[in-house]
């Protein structure tokens, strides 16, 4: 098999949580672009299926939306059902839900910090066994988390020490995984984006005055962009990468180099 054809994924199932837009939209669009079959997974369902029809009709591939609340287990399960059932099955996954609370850490509630934690980690340890136990048993399948170099850093001048804690589980969820699955078929990944500049980042009112901020100290001194992180999910998702797992990519524009 010919290189173009290993980084085609014609034929392959997957889903993208926290699709509707952002960079969950650009990856299930590089997914779909690439031949796969999708399901746009959200709490925003009107806002999904707009999205799952624009790259359906791009892309002329298999695009669904679903409702699902990737903090609760019944929900997370029933997805992965639906995806199967639509689908015909579920080749990989992109666990990319994520929010981030922005507050000083002696001001910050319990309950922010638990909603942090619960929406950015505990989520994509529903997500990834849910899916990796289909996976397990049905041949093996790719799994994509989405960290940030929060993991890797202590971002300034916001204060988000929740948001940084959950990150950095969530790397070593990724690794963790990936040893338990190394040798069963189910390879786990993940991607640690930079700032990026997502339409929901560039209209914020809390962090667009940090914006020229965060470009002063980048050395490529811009924003990210989210399409700019399609392809590395597709080489995750596909046949090219059938001996990367537990690797975390970062994709900062070298931000973390200093």
């Amino acid at each position: 098999m010919g290189i173009l054809e290993q980084m085609s994924l014609a034929g392959k199932k997957g889903f993208v949580t926290g699709a509707a837009r952002g960079i969950g939209k650009c990856t299930a669009l590089a997914f779909a672009e690439a031949g796969a079959d999708v399901a746009i997974v959200d709490m925003d369902l009107e806002t999904a299926q707009e999205t799952a029809k624009e790259i359906a009709e791009a892309t002329g591939r298999k695009v669904i939306a679903l409702k699902c609340d990737v903090t609760n287990e019944a929900d997370v399960q029933a997805m992965v059902d639906a995806v199967v059932a639509e689908l015909g099955g579920l080749d990989f996954c992109h666990a990319n839900a994520g929010i981030c609370i922005n507050e000083a850490a002696d001001k910050m509630t319990y309950a922010q910090w638990k909603k942090n934690i619960d929406v950015n980690l505990n989520s994509v340890f529903l997500t990834d066994t849910i899916a990796g136990r289909y996976m397990l048993a049905n041949g093996g399948g790719s799994i994509i988390n989405t960290a940030s170099m929060s993991a890797h850093i202590v971002n300034v001048p916001q204060p988000q020490c929740a948001y940084n804690a959950s990150k950095a589980g969530v790397i070593q969820l990724t690794k963790s995984l990936a040893i338990e699955w190394a040798k069963k078929g189910v390879r786990v990944n993940s991607i640690s984006p930079g700032y990026i500049g997502t339409d929901l980042t560039l209209s914020s009112p809390t962090l667009q005055p940090l914006i020229a901020q965060w470009n002063a100290m980048a050395p490529m001194g811009r924003l990210g962009k989210p399409e700019e992180l399609g392809s590395i999910c597709v080489y995750l998702a596909g046949d090219t990468s059938t001996f990367t797992t537990g690797s975390d990519f970062i994709l900062d524009g070298a931000f973390t180099c200093f």
